[in-house]
């Protein structure tokens, strides 16, 4: 069993930034891919960014240029940097980490005010 544990939300203006970390529970098996989605009131849970154990990474056409995803594999963490925050930026978002499954954390709440 891994638990995720999400940090760094809150509320911002629009051109602000913030940084979400995520911190996966000691596990016996490696996290593989890591990522962050969103979900909007309304909408779909969406991707926003993923991150491989090699670092490889993969972000929404939406976030590119604005957002930075990394990884401390000795520490299980993931961290989302996001900058220039537009107001549909605004969502809950959720960290997802994988080994033999997918885990999920609780989600923090970002709110971009116009």
């Amino acid at each position: 069993q891994v638990q995720l544990v999400e940090s760094g939300g809150g509320l911002v203006q629009a051109g602000g930034s913030l940084r979400l970390s995520c911190a996966a529970s000691t596990t016996n098996f490696p996290i593989n891919t890591m990522g962050w989605y969103r979900q909007a009131p309304g909408k779909q849970r969406e991707l926003v960014a993923t991150i491989t154990r090699g670092f490889f990474t993969n972000y929404a056409d939406s976030v590119k240029g604005r957002f930075t995803i990394s990884r401390d594999n000795n520490k299980n963490t993931v961290y989302l940097q996001m900058n220039s925050l537009k107001p549909e930026d605004t969502a809950v978002y959720y960290c997802n980490g994988n080994t033999w499954r997918s885990y999920w954390g609780q989600g923090t709440q970002v709110t971009v005010s116009s």
